[in-house]
């Protein structure tokens, strides 16, 4: 990572005034691409309808040398390629594992196949699970004693019952393969000058070193257990006073631990490979947080990246996109991750709203085309009252295990990922997507197989026909009103 700051420092040395700024380089065609004679295979969830993933259409390409401004187009350029899909997956916290537990044997198989079966279901490859509890835990718990400085007392046992048996099911009907991060929500209260895991509080500072050890033996104790962990981020939602677990990290607290505590403990504890992730709050304070870390040398070299989430929306403000292209411009060389997101205020009567996928299907078309690398969702399952949660902060997940009726209900949120996550798998490519309808909006990827999916979402009450068009072949289809399809080019 020092090469990246060699420039800088020599001009500092030389002493140079200012440095003279170079005009990213354009992104080049890697090879030829022909839609020619490729079928396309469209699958459409849409509201007012039955269609749920549906295989709807098979569409032809046909000779389109230029398209004019009456006809509404989707442009896909394969030879244009960004950023690699790691995965899409969501969060195996507490409150799905008592849920699930609580599920019939059968619906529990059920479940398990529709969301990582990537044939008879929606194919997830990303997980994320906490470090103790959180507030979508029935109680607050750690892995210590209290005053355990040494931690000689860690255990993960209150984690055996559901937890650890839930995330193991779940990578075994992956196929024996989930990326898997772990975030920690508060650290004991213990270790917090508000003597509480709740209502925010930061860590003291002679507890630093036991808190980076904490990380440590979580994650070897995981792994001991069958769970490999392939990252972590360093704490949920820094800069957020909550009711529930929570601590309080400044860009420069944050900075500080990373590049005198926990990087360098993780590295002495052999665990230097895992990929560690900052921010892990909105998108509104991305780039201030983006800076602080990685324009320090000594803490950047710890950073695989940076992760948000979506509930910048709070104040009011609609979800900021621009915020992700800055970063990704400024710090081409990190990644971004989204990790986490629920529609929240939950009410039973609310899971059949249509704006719940739309909510979606909006967040991950342009967090993807902002360079985003993985997407997870937040709770991938909750029972009938959207928890349980111990601080009655009650939520949507996709799928709702009705613990009376021992029915799962599936929300059209299940349905809007789905269009991205059983299409486009890791290591597939982004590719050149626009449109010229802002009705339209759309994200497109190859994947390494070679084939191309296509994501096309509109929210509006009308039906939009338009062209998939691609390197001088159009093919001829329609987007139903409300409704989210995916196009397979192959």
């Amino acid at each position: 990572m020092l090469k990246k700051f060699l420039p800088s420092l020599l001009l500092s040395a030389l002493g140079a005034s200012a440095a003279v700024a170079q005009a990213p380089k354009p992104a080049a065609p890697t090879k030829t691409y022909s839609a020619a004679g490729k079928q396309v295979q469209v699958y459409t969830t849409a509201d007012n309808t039955q269609l749920r993933l549906a295989p709807t259409d098979k569409l032809s390409f046909q000779a389109q040398a230029q398209p004019l401004e009456t006809q509404p187009t989707v442009f896909v350029d394969p030879t244009h390629t960004f950023q690699t899909l790691l995965g899409i997956g969501g969060a195996l916290t507490d409150a799905a594992a008592e849920t699930f537990a609580k599920m019939p044997k059968a619906q529990q198989q059920e479940f398990l196949q529709a969301y990582y079966s990537p044939t008879k279901g929606i194919g997830y490859t990303l997980g994320r699970t906490s470090i103790h509890s959180t507030d979508f835990s029935s109680g607050s718990y750690t892995y210590v004693a209290d005053n355990d400085k040494a931690l000689k007392t860690f255990s993960v046992k209150h984690d055996e019952q559901y937890r650890i048996p839930f995330i193991k099911q779940a990578i075994a009907a992956a196929g024996g393969k989930l990326t898997m991060y772990v975030s920690p929500w508060s650290p004991p209260a213990w270790m917090k000058d508000n003597k509480s895991m709740l209502k925010g509080g930061k860590l003291l500072p002679e507890f630093r070193q036991t808190w980076a050890d904490y990380y440590v033996k979580f994650i070897k104790e995981y792994e001991r257990q069958g769970i490999p962990v392939w990252g972590l981020t360093v704490q949920n939602e820094p800069m957020a006073v909550q009711k529930w677990e929570s601590c309080v990290f400044t860009a420069e607290e944050e900075r500080d631990f990373v590049k005198g505590y926990l990087g360098p403990t993780l590295k002495k504890g052999g665990l230097g490979d895992r990929k560690l992730i900052g921010w892990d709050h909105n998108r509104d304070l991305l780039f201030q947080r983006a800076a602080t870390l990685f324009d320090d040398p000594e803490a950047s070299k710890y950073y695989w990246g940076i992760g948000f989430h979506w509930y910048e929306t709070w104040t009011g403000s609609a979800m900021q996109f621009d915020n992700l292209r800055r970063v990704h411009e400024t710090y081409p060389n990190k990644n971004l991750v989204f990790t986490e997101g629920c529609v929240e205020n939950f009410q039973f009567d609310g899971i059949t709203d249509w704006k719940l996928g739309e909510r979606y299907g909006h967040s991950m078309i342009n967090d993807f085309n902002a360079g985003t690398v993985a997407w997870t969702d937040w709770n991938v399952l909750l029972d009938e009252t959207g928890g349980p949660n111990h601080v009655g902060n009650f939520c949507y997940a996709p799928i709702i295990g009705d613990t009376r009726s021992g029915k799962l209900l599936y929300t059209n949120a299940y349905y809007y990922i789905g269009h991205f996550s059983k299409f486009i798998r890791p290591g597939a490519r982004r590719v050149a997507t626009t449109t010229t309808r802002d009705v339209l909006q759309s994200t497109a990827f190859v994947n390494t197989d070679g084939s191309v999916a296509v994501v096309v979402m509109n929210s509006t009450d009308k039906e939009q026909p338009f062209q998939l068009w691609m390197k001088g072949q159009a093919a001829q289809t329609t987007s139903k009103p409300h409704s989210i399809m995916t196009m397979v080019v192959k």
